[in-house]
């Protein structure tokens, strides 16, 4: 595969860094250190566009927090002018990621999502009686940055930008070498392509006639149950000895029985949502109703999130399940 090179001269433009700046502010327009930053955006701008073509780079300006949704998860979020800069990366060096992915790849990816991944494996399920699911331990504490880097080095050609490549990733670790921040777009992307090394294992090598991943949950489907038994030996041995990662659980069962996967719970001709989405909906809904009762929230905040809340309950079939929500909450 041809490698990608000379791609700095369009990450530091001043047209790609203030595309950058504007997709980096999104939603955070009145964030003191946003208005700090616009305040001297081009000086700002040229000391990145400096720092970009020399490969010097600033990275590792993190802060910690932890969210409770759907499970405990420690995100690690950059300052924002690294936020910036991982924008004016990925703006160039997206579709470069981009080939690498194959069909059936469906997080953080534009034109997939949650959404097309539920309506491929509703597919799936009503065309095989088998399915083996697969989540990794701890993917993003797990990956390693040797591996990383030397998939990057495949992927381009360019010095300076695979410097700046091993800056970011040698700024975060869990254990010595191993380890990339939940929270960062860069993330997103060295997460995506990592396990692209078991997207093309797992189709090309191993032949699966339907297999899909969001991020690091993925599914093989057959008819044979023998079949998908061999698949997943071999698709645990390829995880522990290419990517040094270990598998947390691994469910082999009917289709008949229900997939759980991406909040849902899919059977081959209905979709419920999962245990842990029906909690989710009930505690969001019961807090936006309050935040509104209370004055906190105008009735326009509270249809903007109630709204989006229900897009993804929507998706299944919920009726029922959302009335008695919304009865339980008005009494």
């Amino acid at each position: 595969m041809k490698r990608a090179g000379n791609l700095i001269p369009q990450i530091s433009c001043f047209d790609n860094l203030y595309l950058a700046y504007f997709k980096a502010k999104k939603g955070k327009e009145h964030q003191p250190t946003v208005v700090e930053y616009s305040k001297n955006l081009d000086e700002n701008l040229t000391i990145l566009q400096r720092q970009i073509i020399t490969g010097n780079v600033s990275v590792g300006n993190y802060h910690y927090f932890t969210i409770y949704d759907p499970k405990e998860r420690q995100i690690c979020a950059a300052d924002f002018n690294e936020r910036v800069l991982h924008h004016a990366l990925m703006n160039v060096c997206h579709p470069c990621f981009e080939k690498y992915q194959i069909f059936d790849s469906y997080a953080t990816r534009i034109g997939k999502g949650t959404y097309k991944a539920l309506e491929r494996a509703k597919r799936f399920q009503k065309e095989y009686q088998w399915y083996f699911k697969f989540d990794v331990r701890k993917y993003f504490d797990s990956i390693s940055h040797c591996i990383l880097q030397k998939m990057l080095e495949r992927k381009f050609k360019d010095e300076v930008l695979l410097g700046i490549f091993d800056r970011i990733i040698n700024s975060y670790h869990t254990k010595t070498g191993q380890g990339v921040p939940i929270g960062n777009l860069t993330s997103q992307y060295f997460a995506n392509h990592y396990l692209g090394l078991l997207d093309h294992y797992v189709t090309s090598q191993l032949h699966s006639p339907a297999y899909i991943r969001y991020t690091d949950d993925f599914i093989i489907w057959h008819n044979n149950k023998d079949i998908l038994k061999e698949t997943g030996k071999k698709i645990t041995i390829f995880l522990e000895e290419q990517l040094g990662l270990c598998l947390k659980t691994a469910d082999l069962n009917r289709c008949s029985k229900g997939l759980t996967f991406v909040g849902y719970l899919i059977f081959p001709e209905k979709t419920h949502l999962a245990a842990r989405s029906r909690k989710r909906y009930q505690h969001k809904m019961k807090e936006f109703t309050g935040l509104l009762e209370t004055g906190i929230w105008s009735q326009s905040e509270f249809q903007h999130h109630a709204l989006a809340l229900n897009a993804f309950v929507f998706h299944a079939d919920s009726l029922y399940f959302r009335k008695k929500v919304l009865c339980n909450i008005g009494q």
